[in-house]
């Protein structure tokens, strides 16, 4: 079989990241490298830091990621779409234009001999309640219409700006470091769903920015795929074999 790619947080567009541009065409140049080797690529949420579709209005600008997505759909490749905090406002442009999968809840499915289970990550477990309030907002369809209701003028303005607030928030804008095994919030929901869900071999997050690569188990394991911002990491299963790897430019290998 051919490879299969996972991939996350990219947040192009982004006001928090100055080399925005240089980003987005270093993820256009890696896509175009695998193009030719993958059945499926899964991109697991927040590849645009505020994504809102209006009726007739799309957010500028991306051109070159969404020509290479279409591009890829085109050729017969899969391209699974895994809306995340960032970007959840998707209401068919994304599969109309683009030809992508878009899914809004975690996915099981079998790849190869393999049972998957695929996830932005973003309000599985923890306990943090304004998180869990924010959250509920925004997947509101009242508070969607309300906002739909903002000229594009203003409302993509409001959202780029919120998502370059919540960025900055943090130290030097980067996701605290991995807390393990007891705090980690990922690591626990995976342990307690795995009790019942025993037949799944591999459990792949994005959403904290962090590259962790986790034995749960004799057949299971647990992968959170760092981002597309610094550090540039993917997962591939090659149908035998999954490796967590860094895309470095001129790398070919996978």
């Amino acid at each position: 079989m051919k490879n299969v790619y996972f991939l996350s947080d990219a947040h192009l567009g982004s006001l928090a990241i100055a080399h925005g541009r240089m980003q987005e065409r270093r993820l256009v140049r890696f896509l175009d490298k695998i193009k030719d080797k993958a059945s499926a690529i899964y991109l697991l949420g927040d590849m645009f830091d505020f994504w809102y579709e209006y009726k007739h209005v799309v957010p500028k600008g991306y051109t070159r990621f969404l020509g290479k997505l279409s591009e890829l759909t085109d050729n017969g490749v899969e391209v699974h779409f895994f809306t995340g905090n960032h970007d959840i406002w998707t209401y068919g442009y994304l599969e109309k234009e683009c030809g992508v999968i878009v899914h809004r809840q975690p996915l099981t499915c079998e790849i190869g001999d393999k049972v998957f289970f695929l996830a932005h990550g973003d309000g599985l477990g923890g306990k943090d309640r304004k998180f869990k309030i924010l959250r509920a907002i925004f997947h509101s369809r009242v508070c969607q219409w309300l906002f739909s209701a903002l000229h594009p003028r203003w409302g993509i303005s409001f959202g780029m700006n919120w998502a370059k607030h919540s960025r900055l928030k943090r130290v030097d804008g980067s996701e605290p470091p991995y807390m393990g095994e007891d705090k980690e919030e990922l690591v626990l929901f995976t342990k307690d769903y795995l009790k019942t869900h025993q037949d799944i071999d591999y459990f792949i997050y994005g959403h904290r920015h962090i590259e962790l690569d986790l034995m749960l188990s004799r057949k299971s394991r647990m992968l959170i795929v760092g981002d597309w911002i610094t550090q540039f990491t993917y997962v591939v299963f090659d149908g035998e074999h999954l490796l967590l790897s860094e895309y470095e430019e001129g790398e070919s290998q996978f």
